[in-house]
Formats: structure tokens, C-alpha cells, sequence
């Protein structure tokens, strides 16, 4: 699975590296998307940056105006924008599930019905430092801290992690409340292959460049998408890092550091 992860670079640089052209935007809860602080240590349901491509007369205001927007036509755009993390699908009652959804998994995601929708048409690329995964404890070894990992691209470039995005509607407020619609987010993980397989059984899906307009293409369909989520990984490194992690809430640049032993 993938539960933690960093996310610290400024909004304009996210831009630049995944061609968002001046549409930078996105309000939830109050909060513009540029405002979100750097994270060493992003949790589930906290608010995160999704770039999506959708058609231009969506991207303002940064919920939809419809309730089920379908497939973007020729006129897309690409957006920087926030998210919480974990998806509510549109036919939850209220969204207090999503943290049970941080993750999708890739062998399933087209057929599990709070995801094949987003699946076929809300695909969005999660921008990440790198990621978190904790080491099993040696076989009789005392009980102590998890000793926590942190895995990142080996070309110190963002990592650009394979996710699905949704609209919930709460109709509690009133059809003018700009916080009526929630945009939530997962991020879609596979069975983990080669040094990473001997940290954890499973990784998020990381995608190379040559493959992010496909993926966020809302037109492309599933088949596309499953295509994409099976490709070659982008190469990643990892090394330990202090347990300081462990605690949700902590910050500071020294959690990405790599532990001195």
C-alpha cells in the first residue's frame, strides 16, 4: 500500500514539470491550491495537489457544475489542483469512508464499482517526492519502532504517481455553497517487483513521463488506462530514514534525510 508520502515542492515548479500552462487553481475548504504548505510527511485525508486534464468550460470553479461530468471534449486544459486523500465515490451517502480508500488496487480497479468509473474517465497524476513503506521487524527482534523507508526516483525528479479522482456532492448545502462539492483522490498501487519487493509486497504505480497524457487523456478509456498502469516504473532508490515519520503530523526536511548507520 502506499499511506505516507512527501510532497514539498512549490506550486509553479509542479507546474513547469508537468506542463500546467498558467491554469493553476483549485479551492477546497477554503484554501487555494498555491497556499498548501510543503509536506514531509502527507496522511491520509490530508488536502493534496492532482493535475487533471478536463474540458475548460469545467476547470472553473474547481468543482464541476454538473453532478456526473462526463468525458472532456477536444477543448482540454491542464490543472494544478487540491484534493483530499482518500476517494468518496459520488453515490457515498457521506464521505466518511474515504479515508478507507487511499489506495486502489491495479489488478481490481476496473471492476471495484467505487473506482471503475473514475477509472474510465477522472485519472489524475499525484505529484510526490517519493513515498513511505516500513520494514518488517527481524525475527526475534525486540519490539520497538518500525523502522520506516523512504523510496524516491532515482533521478531526484517528482515522482508522478498513477491516481483516480472523484465528485461528491453533500446535500446538506445549499446549491450555491462553493464548498458543496468534495474532490477526493487514491492513489492506484500494484504487486511490487525486484529491491522494492523486499521492503513490501506492493508499490504505487509511478509513471514515466512519455506516459502522463494517456493517462490523464479522460478520453482514452479503461482498456488505455490498464495499459498504462502496467508499464515500466520510473527507476527508484530508497534508503532508511529516522522512525520521526511514524508520527503523523511530524514535519521538517530531516524526515527524507537518510538515517547515519
Amino acid at each position: 500500500m502506499c499511506g505516507r508520502y512527501a510532497s514539498f515542492r512549490q506550486a509553479q515548479d509542479l507546474a513547469d514539470a508537468f506542463a500546467v500552462h498558467g491554469v493553476i487553481q483549485g479551492v477546497l475548504l477554503g484554501e487555494p491550491v498555491t497556499d498548501l504548505p510543503p509536506s514531509w510527511n502527507v496522511a491520509p485525508t490530508d488536502l493534496v495537489r492532482i493535475v487533471v486534464d478536463r474540458a475548460q468550460e469545467t476547470l472553473v470553479p474547481a468543482a464541476p457544475s454538473a453532478p456526473e461530468p462526463g468525458p472532456a471534449g477536444p477543448t482540454l486544459q491542464r490543472s494544478l489542483r487540491l484534493a483530499r486523500w482518500g476517494l468518496v465515490p459520488s453515490w457515498a451517502k457521506d464521505p466518511g469512508g474515504g479515508a478507507r480508500m487511499i489506495n486502489a488496487r491495479a489488478e481490481t480497479v476496473a471492476e471495484k464499482p467505487a473506482f471503475r468509473k473514475a477509472l474510465a474517465a477522472r485519472r489524475c497524476l499525484v505529484p510526490a517526492e517519493g513515498y513511505y513503506e516500513w520494514l518488517a521487524p527481524e525475527p526475534g527482534a525486540r519490539r520497538g519502532p518500525k523502522q520506516p523507508v523512504f523510496i524516491h526516483p532515482s533521478d531526484g525528479g517528482v515522482l508522478a504517481l498513477a491516481g483516480l479522482y472523484e465528485f461528491w456532492r453533500d446535500p446538506s448545502r445549499a446549491p450555491d455553497d462553493p464548498e458543496r462539492w468534495l474532490t477526493t483522490t487514491t492513489i492506484v498501487t500494484t504487486a511490487a517487483s525486484g529491491d522494492l519487493a523486499e521492503i513490501h509486497e506492493r508499490r504505487p504505480v509511478g509513471l514515466r513521463p512519455e506516459h502522463w497524457d494517456d493517462w490523464l487523456d479522460p478520453g482514452a478509456g479503461s482498456d488505455v488506462a490498464l495499459a498504462v498502469l502496467a508499464s515500466e516504473p520510473p527507476e527508484m532508490s530508497h534508503h532508511l530514514v529516522s522512525t520521526a515519520v511514524n508520527r503523523v503530523g511530524t514535519q521538517g526536511s530531516e524526515l527524507v534525510e537518510p538515517l547515519d548507520r
